[in-house]
């Protein structure tokens, strides 16, 4: 059955149920496709604007937080579904035995992959040259994520920004909000099923990273709905997806490639 708190109909959600889906349905079609989009854009840029990085990193801010104040409006519209149906409190229990190995499981890849990025082993994929006859933006997918990590002072101090609202918005998006909606449409789904929509949803969002990407943020998109529904709260995954983002200012510059790879 739908875990206790959340909302077991689309009637709850009341004058806002269409406007709840039509954004719970842009966040599965819409997001990877724009994500895919200003992706491949700002890779451009980067060959030829050193500002490129900082200016999209202005616009995922906006972006993002745009997005969960719509959320967040509609939700506030909704009478029948309560903080406590979308996250927005403290955690009601501790993590289950099934919720705390996730986490230690994500933990661990959180320094795993930090020590290999410190140690420069992705630059070496990040040098790797474009095959003959491919488009400019034919890039190999690792780009998508080493282009857009910081490098300079400035670039540092807004990517800490775009790291928490990551960590707040993405989770109030894709747990707290997505799946409310999805609960409530689908109507006594069952715990497991509810993490891998939940799941599937996180990695397409992240479709710009290739399958790699799918599969991987829609691992951890997982673990942050097992997270969820475990504690009842948003809480805790805001702070580990948080941390699992800011991990990227403790890599150095001369770890990571000058840029997108250039045309030969």
């Amino acid at each position: 059955m739908t875990p206790v708190g959340l909302p077991g109909s689309l009637a709850e959600w009341g004058p806002a149920a269409l406007s709840a889906v039509v954004v719970a349905g842009y966040l599965v079609v819409g997001e990877p496709f724009v994500g895919h989009v200003l992706h491949r854009r700002f890779e451009g840029r980067l060959r030829t604007d050193d500002g490129a990085r900082r200016s999209f990193y202005a616009r995922l801010l906006l972006l993002e937080w745009g997005l969960a104040v719509v959320a967040l409006v509609v939700w506030l519209s909704a009478p029948g579904v309560d903080a406590g149906a979308v996250g927005l409190r403290w955690p009601q229990s501790w993590p289950g035995p099934l919720a705390v190995a996730a986490t230690v499981a994500v933990l661990g890849f959180v320094v795993v992959s930090t020590r290999a990025l410190r140690s420069g082993a992705l630059a070496q994929a990040g040098a790797e040259l474009r095959r003959p006859g491919e488009g400019r933006h034919a890039e190999p997918a690792v780009h998508a994520t080493l282009a857009l990590l910081p490098r300079t002072t400035a670039e540092r101090r807004l990517f800490t920004l775009v790291g928490i609202t990551a960590g707040v918005c993405e989770e109030w998006l894709y747990r707290g909000f997505f799946l409310a909606v999805v609960a409530a449409a689908g109507g006594e789904l069952p715990t497991p099923v509810l993490v891998a929509i939940g799941a599937l949803a996180f990695g397409l969002a992240h479709a710009y990273q290739g399958v790699a990407g799918i599969v991987t943020t829609g691992v951890l998109g997982g673990v942050m709905a097992v997270l969820y529904l475990g504690t009842g709260s948003l809480l805790l995954p805001v702070v580990l997806h948080a941390l699992i983002d800011l991990r990227f200012l403790l890599v150095p510059a001369s770890a990571l490639p000058d840029a997108v790879r250039r045309p030969t």
